[in-house]
């Protein structure tokens, strides 16, 4: 069997479909292969970063994506992409063709390298954003690849894969046994079994969050059957946002530390005296900017290795295997009475557009199985404390907090759901920095209902800047509305300014969603923002005179 044969019936073993990419001359092979195959089909973007974000994207929605770009140029333009992916743990096979290798042997100065005959700079650079790193041979191509694959799986983290140009067609020369998969420890499994049981058998107001990892290991479903037999509440954080079916009953609402609106949702949390947490990550995102003040000894954190009680680690546990000896109590716990969300209530006056507005308007419009991607502003805060209907997908960068990432990573979830309604909130600074990943949008037949909230500069940054009447976080005013005219389609466009438009255009773009790319300008106030926007402005505000003070002491 050639490499790129191997390579690509590999990839299709774990469902890919889809390979996004742009074309180079060093991964050329690699793009004939897939033509070749007939099955695959090579997604091409406007450039390697929009790709990156694309495979993101898609790889939340189908569980793993690939990526392929060419070596130097286009590799490192993915970077950011990878790294974010990294973050936010979400497995792509970042595969990039490279010079043929006997020119690399030969230390030969090729293009898109730094002409000084070393080939594994770019290697060395990705082995610090990814889980697994190799260079391919024939020899070796029987192990490496599935390893690499294995690895993602497994961690749900990047993996990067380069293969010279002329290796892609050459016969692989051995083949190993698919790789062991982890297993769990069962005597540490047992030990900690027996650990929860006992705090359960004496916590009073215990409380269930999911997050990142719960969500990306597609574990919801599980700790939702056991949020509704132990009857105990649960509650999302920013990276764990759409783990569970927030239409049930046990869901209490967002948590935030201090920043967030349900003040329900934070008591239950923060007098919790047993926090079963399952994959939470205790990052500036989810706890408020570190607003937070859960006890940690109360907190079981249920990780995809290991579980850790209070300060004590439990280790070798594969997080499937927790859940499924997962103690559930001698008890059935009271369920608190279901809290009044920050959104459940229209407004009722058709003024100009507001967030105390626009955001209960987004939440009667989403409905079940909706895939909701969110850009890293101000839309990202609002609409995590919206509440999701079941089975949507929920996507934003809770971690990386990528500028930028939301519309290619839309456009990937579009192709890996071609038949769900995907919507898309972004503001107008993230679109000028990919706004040509529209055309791939178009090309691709793809309609997503789109939200562009044209605020006149990066809002969040001004909300987190503490110096005022700054200039570098405004930019040029665009038309969003008119962009679509440029690929040459008929999209269903319009630019509104008051929540009666804003009704009638998301009206209308649900009729027309069917047949046809939807694009809503918002037209709003610059500084007007959700209440946790303004929450998370006077944190920053405490911070930084808490700063200024520790440096007048010193």
């Amino acid at each position: 069997m050639q490499v790129g044969e191997f390579l690509f019936e590999c990839l299709k073993n774990e469902t890919i479909t889809d390979i996004f990419g742009v074309p180079g001359d060093y991964n050329f092979s690699l793009l004939d292969q897939i033509e070749r195959d007939g099955e695959l089909n090579f997604v091409h973007c406007r450039n390697e970063l929009n790709a990156g974000y694309a495979a993101d994207g898609y790889a939340r929605v189908k569980g793993i994506g690939a990526l392929i770009t060419t070596f130097g140029v286009g590799e490192l333009s993915a970077c950011n992409a990878i790294a974010g992916a990294y973050s936010e743990s979400v497995p792509i096979i970042h595969i990039v063709g490279g010079p043929k290798a006997m020119l690399q042997t030969q230390h030969k100065l090729m293009h898109h390298t730094l002409l000084d005959g070393n080939f594994d700079t770019f290697k060395k650079v990705y082995e610090q954003i990814t889980a697994y790193a190799a260079a391919i041979t024939p020899e070796n191509a029987g192990v490496e690849i599935p390893n690499a694959i294995a690895k993602a799986r497994e961690t749900k983290k990047p993996v990067y894969l380069t293969i010279p140009t002329d290796v892609v067609n050459a016969t692989m020369t051995s083949r190993a046994e698919n790789p062991q998969r982890k297993k769990t420890d069962k005597a540490s499994l047992k030990e900690a079994v027996r650990m929860i049981s006992t705090r359960l058998q004496t916590a009073e107001r215990p409380i269930i969050l999911p997050d990142v990892y719960a969500m990306h290991y597609g574990l919801g479903e599980r700790v939702e059957e056991l949020a509704q037999k132990m009857n105990v509440p649960f509650v999302t954080m920013m990276m764990g946002k759409g783990a569970c079916d927030e239409s049930l009953p046990n869901y209490a609402g967002f948590y935030c530390g201090q920043l967030g609106s349900n003040e329900a949702a934070r008591q239950l949390v923060e007098h919790s005296d047993c926090v079963l947490a399952f994959g939470a990550v205790w990052n500036d995102y989810n706890t408020g900017l570190f607003t937070d003040t859960i006890d940690p000894l109360a907190v079981i954190n249920v990780m995809p290795n290991y579980v850790q009680i209070g300060k004590t680690m439990y280790p070798n546990i594969i997080i499937d295997d927790m859940i499924d000896a997962f103690p559930t109590g001698d008890h059935s716990w009271t369920l608190p009475q279901q809290p009044v969300f920050p959104f459940d209530h229209q407004k009722t006056d058709d003024g100009t557009l507001s967030a105390d507005g626009y955001y209960p308007q987004f939440q009667t419009m989403f409905q079940k199985r909706d895939i909701v991607v969110t850009e890293s502003g101000t839309f990202a805060w609002g609409l995590a404390e919206t509440r999701l209907k079941k089975g949507v997908t929920y996507i934003t960068q809770g971690g990386w907090g990528a500028i930028g990432y939301a519309l290619p990573a839309a456009f990937g979830a579009c192709v890996a759901a071609p038949n769900r309604r995907v919507l898309l909130f972004t503001g107008e600074g993230s679109m000028q920095m990919n706004v040509q990943e529209l055309s791939s949008m178009l090309e691709y037949g793809c309609k997503p209902i789109i939200f562009v909230l044209n605020n006149k500069g990066y809002t969040i940054e001004k909300y987190i800047n503490t110096v005022k009447s700054t200039v570098y976080n405004n930019f040029p005013d665009w038309d969003y509305y008119q962009l679509l005219r440029v690929f040459r389609h008929e999209p269903f466009t319009v630019q509104v300014s008051s929540e009666s438009e804003l009704r009638e255009a998301i009206a209308e773009s649900e009729k027309k969603c069917l047949a046809q790319l939807c694009l809503i300008e918002m037209i709003a106030d610059p500084m007007d923002v959700p209440q946790i926007i303004h929450r998370m402005h006077e944190q920053v505000m405490k911070m930084e005179h808490k700063h200024q003070g520790l440096r007048a002491f010193f």
